[in-house]
């Protein structure tokens, strides 16, 4: 658990110091302004990947969990399609993802704790409502 709290705070203060964690940045970045986000992004794909080719190749199982490593294929379906639209428009509307939010509070932003109550609120009613379609899904006879 260490671990994952020092990424998490590597990952922040990374957020923090490449202004990713201020909203008007990230706005801009959605205006076509400033497209220094890209290079951001583009570093995190960079390291991602890496971590994803390279710690396979060099440790059998996952240190953390120690489960083996193994790629999760998902089908790309209308659930998909769905939750990323609604993303790509709580991003537009707000500014920030998930992530950046946790980290604008870090460097002061507290109205960005609406955001935060809102996605928490968010994923609540998804979860009721995944969790009702299913059972629903259950007792239909066949």
């Amino acid at each position: 658990m260490p671990l994952v709290f020092a990424g998490g705070l590597l990952f922040g203060f990374g957020l923090g110091f490449s202004h990713m964690a201020r909203p008007e940045v990230v706005l801009s970045f959605l205006y076509l302004d400033d497209l220094g986000l890209v290079f951001v992004m583009f570093g995190a794909a960079a390291v991602t990947a890496a971590t994803f080719f390279v710690v396979p190749r060099l440790r059998e199982r996952a240190p953390l969990t120690g489960g083996s490593y193994g790629r999760r294929l998902k089908p790309f379906d209308r659930k998909v399609v769905v939750g990323g639209g609604v993303f790509g428009v709580g991003w537009g509307l707000s500014g920030i993802c998930p992530g950046s939010a946790y980290a604008s509070l870090g460097i002061g932003n507290y109205p960005m704790l609406a955001g935060i109550i809102g996605m928490f609120l968010g994923a609540y009613v998804q979860g009721v409502w995944r969790s009702k379609t299913s059972a629903d899904a259950v007792e239909a006879p066949d």
